[in-house]
C-alpha cells in the first residue's frame, strides 16, 4: 500500500508557513491623531487630518502597497461579476492569504486617560506659553521649551515639569495605541502620524519644528 504520510505531512507545514500580511492604514491613523490631537488642543480652529503626502502608501517594511494610498485594499471594479483566479494551494485546504487594513482604535480606559491629563494639562498650564511663542511642538511628536527667555521666572519650573509629564504621556499614548490595535511595531509610524498632526492642528502664531529649524504658524 503506498503510504500518503509525506504528502499529508508536506500540506500541514505549508499550512502553518501561511501568513496574512497586514498593512498599516494609514487614513485611520490620520483620522485617529486628528481627533485625539484635537481634543487635547480644544475645539476652536479644529482642523482635518493631515493629508496623505503624494504617492503609494508604505507598509510597517517600508515597502510599496499598492491600493488607494490610504493603508488599505486597492478598490475592486463596481461593475461586472469578481474573477476569482484558480490557486493550486487550494487542493491542499490552503487558502490563500489576503491583506487587511484594520481600524484604529484611541478608545481604550489607559488612553483615554493620557488624553485626558493632556487635555487638562494643556489648558491649565501649556497653552499661554505655545502663545508666547516659549513651547513649539518637536518633529518627534514632543513638546519643546524652543525660547526659556520667554517664561516667566516664576512660572519655569512649573513650565519645565509639566513639559516633562507631557512628554511621558505622550510617548506612553503612541506605545499604548500601537499595543492597544494589536501591532506594538507601529509605535514609530503612529509617533509619525501624530507628530504631523500636532503641527496641523497648532493654532496661528505657535511654532514648531520642521527640517530642523524653527517656523511659527
Amino acid at each position: 500500500m503506498r503510504s500518503y504520510t509525506l504528502p499529508i505531512a508536506a500540506a500541514l507545514v505549508l499550512t502553518a508557513c501561511v501568513t496574512i500580511n497586514v498593512y498599516f492604514p494609514a487614513a485611520e491613523a490620520r483620522e485617529a491623531a486628528r481627533e485625539f490631537v484635537e481634543k487635547v488642543i480644544g475645539d476652536e480652529g479644529a482642523t482635518p487630518a493631515v493629508p496623505e503626502s503624494e504617492g503609494p502608501a508604505n507598509d510597517a517594511s517600508g515597502n510599496d502597497v499598492p491600493g488607494d494610498g490610504a493603508g488599505g485594499m486597492a478598490l475592486l471594479p463596481a461593475d461586472g461579476p469578481r474573477r476569482v483566479a484558480f490557486d493550486p494551494w487550494m487542493l491542499l485546504g490552503i487558502a490563500p492569504a489576503h491583506a487587511q487594513a484594520p481600524d484604529i482604535s484611541i478608545r481604550t480606559p489607559a488612553i483615554q486617560a493620557i488624553q485626558q491629563r493632556m487635555e487638562s494639562r494643556f489648558t491649565s498650564t501649556l497653552r499661554p506659553h505655545f502663545d508666547s511663542g516659549a513651547l513649539g511642538f518637536g518633529s518627534d511628536g514632543l513638546l519643546v521649551v524652543r525660547d526659556a527667555a520667554r517664561l516667566p521666572l516664576k512660572d519655569r519650573v512649573a513650565v519645565n515639569a509639566a513639559v516633562a509629564d507631557d512628554n511621558r504621556d505622550r510617548n506612553a499614548v503612541y506605545r499604548e495605541i500601537a499595543v492597544a490595535n494589536g501591532h506594538p511595531e507601529w509605535e514609530s509610524q503612529i509617533r509619525d502620524v501624530f507628530a504631523k498632526q500636532w503641527v496641523a492642528s497648532a493654532r496661528s502664531g505657535w511654532w514648531y519644528q520642521q527640517g530642523g529649524s524653527w517656523r511659527q504658524k
